[in-house]
């Protein structure tokens, strides 16, 4: 048997990464894989999406930002070939499975300020593959009872 090195068997072969041959990703798996990368930026601080909620849902879908957690997930290239189509909310939506509730969650405005640290994007999104691992959607309940409270104690005090 000949030994040859990659530089030279790249001169007659197209080499590939070996994770291309194997079984697609499950939803917990893209989600891990995204933690993993905005782990790798650590300390690095991304932009945020500025109040992703108010927007029609068109708009929403095609939000993005440069230097952003989605921005991070679509650098990596498993999740490329896995089928991450760009680094909208839409595509993020689609791909990873997650719900527009708790991408928000993950990285809007109004949680984080104008931007956030890569390693609490990370936390969020491990958040979010625990969530599905255990199939619990986000529980929006709690958030819309305090919504509507804070709204009343406004509506109120300006009555006043």
């Amino acid at each position: 048997m000949e030994y040859k090195t990659l530089d030279e068997i790249r001169d007659v072969a197209d080499i590939q990464p070996n994770w291309l041959g194997s079984r697609p990703l499950t939803k917990c798996e893209r989600l891990e894989r995204w933690a993993e990368a905005l782990e790798r930026e650590g300390g690095r601080r991304l932009k945020t999406l500025f109040e992703i909620e108010y927007v029609s849902r068109a708009e929403r879908a095609a939000l993005r930002a440069d230097d952003s957690p989605l921005s991070v997930a679509c650098s990596d290239p498993r999740l490329r070939a896995e089928g991450l189509a760009g680094d909208r909310v839409g595509d993020a939506v689609a791909f990873f499975g997650i719900s527009e509730m708790e991408l928000h969650n993950i990285l809007c405005f109004c949680y984080h300020g104008e931007t956030m640290s890569a390693a609490s994007a990370a936390v969020r999104v491990r958040a979010a593959a625990v969530r599905a691992e255990r199939h619990q959607p986000l529980r929006t309940a709690p958030m819309l009872a305090a919504t509507a409270a804070a709204v009343m104690i406004a509506i109120g005090a300006l009555a006043v």
